[in-house]
């Protein structure tokens, strides 16, 4: 995992915080890393100043002694009004109804789990968002969204009452190489999204698949991350799952590449910079939009299902190999 961070604004962001023996660790929804820290903090959601992951470490989940995942993604639905051919998602799993939406929010938020992205599909498009996030925070975990930010402008206001973080997806720095990845428009609306997330005081980061035709516009990716006032930048390793398959072999850059792309970044103040290897995403767990919980491979190249998310032990990280 390779992290570079430079100094934050001193405001007070949520974060999610945990002991595992006499291990004290931290949760950023915004990035999706998990510090080690030794400073005395209340457990569970506690607001804390936006730069305090700069001074502590990561640890990688599976490093700790949990029952369950410190963090899962959940995708309640397959829906989107984009159709981008990297993505992860597989558009024939059956989504559940809104009540089961419910129930499945109050089994995340009984597990233990101390985070929950909400992904998709575009998530943007359920009307229940809100009451599900809410039953996530009132249990105690901090919830971000993931969106391609199509509709992010208008649901910025109400969602900076009801989420901790949010990740818009990007493909490029401007619409032409943005909207040959996802359409006519959706740059221009991805940015008015962010822009307005940014004035309701949401934590805002930026999403990148990182991919052989993509990695020569990183540097200009931090520099509007900076221009628009998100905090920080997240490089995704491209994943071989879901529509992404067919563009594999063409597009995946080694991790040794995408490190190196990283590395040389000139980063600016105020601007967070993470690359999520392949072997980062080792292990992590997924949720569905039929309620079934699935898992990462070690090498993230598939991914499993396990069982029906019927009770909370169903998310147990016990026998699986690997933990996010």
């Amino acid at each position: 995992m390779t992290t570079l961070q430079h100094t934050m604004a001193t405001t007070h962001r949520v974060f999610a915080t945990g002991v595992c023996g006499h291990t004290r660790y931290v949760h950023d929804p915004l990035t999706g890393l998990t510090h080690r820290t030794e400073d005395l903090i209340t457990l569970g959601r506690a607001r804390l100043p936006g730069s305090s992951g700069a001074r502590w470490p990561t640890i990688h989940p599976g490093e700790l002694d949990r029952d369950v995942p410190v963090s899962v993604c959940w995708s309640p639905l397959v829906r989107c009004n984009l159709a981008c051919p990297h993505c992860l998602d597989d558009k024939t799993v059956r989504e559940l109804a809104r009540k089961d939406r419910q129930r499945i929010a109050a089994l995340l938020g009984e597990s233990g789990v101390l985070a929950v992205d909400l992904s998709g599909g575009e998530p943007l498009l359920l009307r229940d968002l809100g009451d599900l996030a809410a039953t996530l925070t009132s249990a105690g975990c901090v919830v971000s969204v993931t969106t391609n930010g199509w509709h992010l402008q208008r649901r910025a206001e109400a969602l900076a009452g009801q989420v901790d973080a949010v990740r818009v997806s990007l493909d490029g720095p401007e619409a032409d190489s943005h909207d040959r990845w996802r359409g006519a428009d959706s740059f221009h609306r991805a940015v008015a999204g962010i822009r307005a997330a940014v004035a309701h005081g949401i934590p805002t980061q930026l999403q990148v698949v990182l991919m052989a035709s993509t990695r020569g516009s990183a540097q200009r990716m931090v520099d509007l991350a900076a221009s628009l006032g998100a905090q920080g930048v997240t490089f995704l390793q491209m994943l071989p799952i879901g529509e992404g398959t067919t563009l594999a072999g063409a597009e995946q850059l080694t991790d040794e590449e995408a490190a190196a792309t990283v590395a040389d970044l000139d980063i600016p103040d105020a601007v967070t910079v993470r690359l999520r290897t392949r072997d980062d995403a080792g292990g992590f767990t997924v949720v569905r939009a039929d309620g079934r919980v699935w898992r990462n491979d070690p090498t993230a190249d598939r991914i499993t299902t396990l069982r029906a998310l019927t009770n909370p032990s169903d998310l147990a990280l016990t026998g699986m190999d690997g933990s996010a």
